[in-house]
């Protein structure tokens, strides 16, 4: 604890005499960089986690929370696999999909895509894909008909408009006497989607699941159930739990595993800034040594006497302490409550920004994400803050350390 004496000096000298204005600016800078650096450092975090929910919300609109799967990639009696998950607790839908990959052709144009078979009246409920549709909807989708719905880049690469009818070469293929022949299928085009991200869009188009299970001659089977579950981050969890509780022949896999590579980039960019912007505010704490030193110097005469009255080093060292820990105090404070504000407006400050100045960040038509996201975690907000503070109690200790071993006598001897 420090002493009030102590508080009283240290505060005191944060208000320089006139003739000392150059410790003052610097004593400012200071703080005004420890401000920008905290400020900055909040923006960018929540910036970074908007960012990542937004590629998560997009990514989960098309793939699975999970997946139960077999080895051999045939799921025979997926009525009885669903009925064994029907109970649980964490899982709110189960659909039942066929999945494979094939080569699409309108004309000269060829493009290879993953065609996926699903239940029109079961998609909904695991899939964000049914209202993301254009130009139709996935009822469109009957049994024998042989419909496809394209993502809207592979109905661009393709030149396909809805109603042309496409090719579809499967993988598989068809011996007879003549020769190996591939097989195909035509497919008429009754609508397209679009859920935001290229890597759906340009690669995936939609079937009937029984049109997809004749296509790849999976007969009566399919190729594994999506589930949806009431927490994604309580996906890797409930997989292991289902995988347990399965058969061995049954595989469960997760969201986060098969995107496992993405997510961690993005955590690893993110790990990246924070010490980069942390260098920052290390930047702007080490300014108050020189601050520190330069009042040590100025107030030895101060130092002294206060020496010969009895102060303590220690006491001698708390009172620059106190200094030194304003400033970050202050700094810290103020960057606190720029970054919170910027974090939490920044989706209202950015458009005005373009609009004043007319230009765009983000162009609609480069960009799927054309706006910027903003997600606060206070969690971040406390860390980002801690760091500061303790680099500013950090930069304090040697000046304070030179001013406890200051010589009454020496610095009294020309006064």
């Amino acid at each position: 604890m420090f002493r009030p004496y102590e508080l009283f000096v240290g505060l005191r000298y944060t208000h320089t005499k006139r003739r000392t204005h150059f410790i003052s600016f610097i004593s400012f800078t200071s703080m005004l960089g420890i401000a920008l650096g905290v400020t900055a450092l909040i923006t960018v975090l929540s910036v970074m986690n908007g960012f990542e929910t937004e590629l998560r919300e997009r990514i989960l609109g098309m793939a699975s929370h999970a997946t139960i799967t077999t080895f051999d990639g045939s799921l025979e009696n997926w009525q009885d696999v669903s009925g064994m998950i029907e109970g649980e607790p964490h899982v709110l839908a189960s659909a039942p999909f066929v999945s494979g990959e094939s080569m699409l052709s309108n004309g000269k144009q060829v493009s290879g895509a993953q065609i996926r078979g699903v239940l029109p009246e079961a998609e909904g409920m695991v899939s964000d894909v049914v209202s993301n549709i254009r130009g139709g909807d996935i009822d469109l989708l009957r049994e024998g008909e042989y419909g496809i719905i394209l993502g809207s880049e592979l109905a661009v690469a393709l030149g396909a408009g809805i109603g042309d009818a496409i090719t579809v070469v499967s993988p598989q293929v068809t011996i007879a006497p003549t020769g190996i022949l591939p097989r195909l299928r035509r497919f008429t085009v009754l609508a397209t989607f679009e859920v935001g991200m290229y890597e759906y869009d340009r690669g995936v188009a939609l079937v009937h699941m029984r049109d997809a299970a004749k296509l790849f001659r999976l007969d009566a089977a399919v190729s594994g159930l999506r589930l949806k579950l009431d927490d994604v981050f309580d996906a890797p969890l409930v997989a292991w739990q289902l995988g347990s509780q399965l058969p061995d022949e049954y595989r469960v896999q997760d969201w986060t595993r098969r995107h496992a590579n993405f997510f961690r980039a993005i955590k690893t960019e993110k790990r990246v800034m924070f010490i980069i912007l942390t260098l920052i505010i290390a930047v702007a704490a080490f300014n108050i040594v020189s601050t520190l030193i330069m009042v040590v110097t100025d107030k030895r005469s101060d130092i002294a006497i206060l020496r010969t009255l009895g102060a303590t080093p220690r006491s001698i060292m708390n009172i620059f302490i106190i200094q030194g820990v304003v400033i970050g105090v202050l700094g810290t404070a103020l960057g606190v409550a720029g970054g919170v504000g910027l974090a939490l407006n920044i989706e209202t400050i950015v458009p005005a920004i373009e609009q004043l100045f007319n230009v765009q960040f983000l162009a609609a038509d480069v960009y799927y994400i054309s706006e910027v996201p903003s997600e606060l975690h206070w969690q971040d907000v406390w860390i980002m803050a801690s760091v500061a503070l303790a680099l500013s109690l950090l930069a304090t200790l040697y000046p304070a350390w030179r001013a406890a071993r200051t010589n009454p006598a020496e610095a009294l001897r020309y006064e």
